[in-house]
């Protein structure tokens, strides 16, 4: 199941070093609603690998503004530390497995 990151955890969850996927998203986009699948199925097949997690950008605005989020859905790729990759609006979940891939 991917985690629940959130303006609090972010930061420690960084720390733990391994490559992160992070989906921006809200309740009521309806293009979130379609990524939202395809971000928990790579949070059960890659978890162990990589740090998969949501952030509600109603619940958590400083994340959001912090990388400069507009749009959602926002998926970030981030590799030591850094943005590496990013997909704006909904995608099929092989785009999404193609960019973990390259992270690990």
């Amino acid at each position: 199941m991917a985690q629940a990151i959130t303006d609090a955890n972010f930061d420690q969850l960084l720390a733990q070093g391994k490559p992160m996927v992070v989906d921006f998203w809200a309740t009521w986009c309806g293009p979130c609603r379609k990524v939202g699948p395809y971000i928990e199925e790579l949070a059960e097949q890659y978890g162990d690998q990589a740090i998969i997690g949501k952030v509600d950008v109603d619940e958590n605005d400083e994340l959001a503004m912090r990388f400069g989020v507009r749009n959602i859905p926002t998926i970030l790729f981030i590799k030591d530390g850094q943005v590496v990759d990013k997909q704006i609006g909904a995608a099929s979940k092989n785009v999404f497995e193609d960019k973990l891939k390259a992270l690990l």
